[in-house]
């Protein structure tokens, strides 16, 4: 089975032969059995018009972006398709990825009548009343395809529920969650379904919606390449999210300019909010105060110091951006500051003006002389900036861990290498999403303490390059 595909239960196919593609209009108390539905024809009249990503919503799953391992020549949709059979199925997946789409579609090459449950909206009643219509169909010869969105929200009663007209083929389920079905779903169920895994879309799949939405427009969007990237950063794997924001594009004026990055954040995300201009002198003295430190002036960070307490700033105010400093600014070269500086804030705390006010000029003095390092906070941004581009990756599966069978077999834990068992307590193996190149974030400095910490790390980098290479 192609990866992304999970067989729950082996011993449980449950497979619904499939009808010939268009079979032919059987009566019942429904009337003639409807066709598998095509996409929707534009809007008319007093009908508002189709959002994008509906209008672009796939025709057929070879248009399916994202997720060849499941709709490929070799995928396991495609392979079970072919055989005739479909099983019930289980879609787990991020939003915005396919899961509607493609169970609508499945239902249309199966020749099989789709009719869909949300577990937001529906109860009891609403799937007695499914149900029953199956059944009904099925004894004139149409089968069903029951698509369940938001499957996780049923509870464990009403997942119960599914578990008879499952296994007597009334219907082929396919639910949809976002939720890891190890543990949103009884075992019951779980055992007579399979679980396919959706992808997030990756770069390449979200760049081929906007080339179509471009072309449905009539017009490319009005990005530079940069722009372009970051919106498709901005979508994190989410296709229709993605398509929503092309479609605010689409709707600026004719003569709008290319946008850059700048532009584009300006158009689609909230500007900061303004600082309170009626209280300016308190963040220049803030200001202040915090230059002083980094620039290892003592005296002039003191000075600052007693200008706030006598203007009558909150020493409380001071102290946490103290605590800030001392991690933003001072860091691993002299880490016992951070420890100084909760040791001050909580004198204060206990002794109260002014005479905790003496334990925050002490500090003040210690923060002011340290050896300074930004390493760990320039490390922190890069983290920031590389967690926003590469948006939801997954953790490599071998340092997953896997309490449940379908998550042992997604390959979770799998060859975890236990770094105490290896020299020098290090195994050297990648903790960075597969498919993403190893970041260099943490740059220590040789000045105080973190010159050591420089050293250590420079010894198991090039430690991590010999067993790269199979030296060690």
């Amino acid at each position: 089975m192609a990866a992304g595909a999970i067989e729950a239960a082996p011993v449980f196919a449950y497979l619904l032969p499939m009808p010939p593609r268009r079979p032919a209009a059987a009566q019942d108390l429904f009337g003639a059995a409807e066709p598998p539905p095509e996409a929707p024809a534009a809007s008319s009249g007093h009908a508002g018009p189709r959002p994008l990503a509906d209008r672009l919503r796939p025709r057929s799953l070879a248009e399916v972006v994202g997720q060849d391992h499941l709709l490929g020549p070799e995928g396991s949709l495609r392979r079970m398709l072919d055989r005739g059979a479909l099983a019930s199925l289980i879609l787990w997946g991020p939003p915005g990825v396919g899961k509607t789409t493609i169970a609508r579609l499945l239902a249309e090459e199966a020749g099989l009548r789709f009719t869909a449950l949300s577990a937001v909206f529906s109860g009891v009643a609403d799937l007695k009343r499914a149900f029953d219509e199956s059944r009904m169909r099925r004894a004139n010869g149409q089968s069903t395809l029951l698509f369940v969105d938001e499957i996780h929200r049923f509870n464990r009663a009403q997942q119960d529920g599914f578990l008879p007209v499952v296994e007597d083929g009334t219907v082929v389920l396919v639910g949809a969650t976002t939720e890891n079905p190890s543990f949103a779903l009884n075992g019951a169920l779980l055992s007579r379904c399979q679980v396919m895994v959706l992808k997030r879309l990756d770069d390449a799949a979200l760049e081929l919606l906007l080339a179509r939405a471009e072309e449905e427009g009539g017009k490319p969007l009005p990005l530079d390449d940069a722009a372009r990237a970051t919106l498709r950063a901005m979508a994190d794997g989410d296709g229709r999210y993605l398509l929503n924001m092309a479609e605010q594009l689409q709707a600026l004026p004719a003569n709008t300019k290319r946008l850059d990055v700048a532009g584009l954040s300006s158009l689609l995300a909230k500007r900061a909010a303004l600082y309170d201009k009626d209280r300016e002198e308190h963040y220049n003295l803030i200001s202040a105060l915090h230059k002083s430190l980094r620039g290892s002036d003592p005296d002039a960070a003191l000075y600052w110091f007693a200008r706030m307490v006598k203007g009558g700033e909150d020493p409380r105010y001071i102290a946490r951006r103290l605590v800030r400093f001392a991690s933003e600014d001072v860091g691993a070269a002299d880490p016992g500051s951070l420890t100084l500086a909760l040791a001050a804030w909580e004198t204060y705390e206990r002794l109260g003006s002014p005479e905790g006010e003496l334990a925050l000029a002490q500090l003040v003095l210690h923060l002011a002389a340290a050896p300074k390092s930004n390493a760990a906070y320039a490390a922190w941004k890069a983290a920031q900036a590389a967690a926003t581009e590469t948006g939801s990756l997954m953790p490599p599966p071998n340092i997953l861990n896997a309490p449940t069978k379908l998550m042992k077999s997604l390959g979770y834990g799998r060859d975890y290498a236990y770094d105490h068992d290896r020299e020098d307590a290090f195994s050297g193996a990648n903790y960075f999403p597969e498919g993403m190149e190893r970041l260099r974030l943490y740059r220590p400095t040789e000045r105080g303490a973190e010159a050591r910490v420089a050293r250590h790390l420079e010894r198991l980098e090039a430690l991590r390059e010999d067993i790269r290479r199979g030296e060690r």
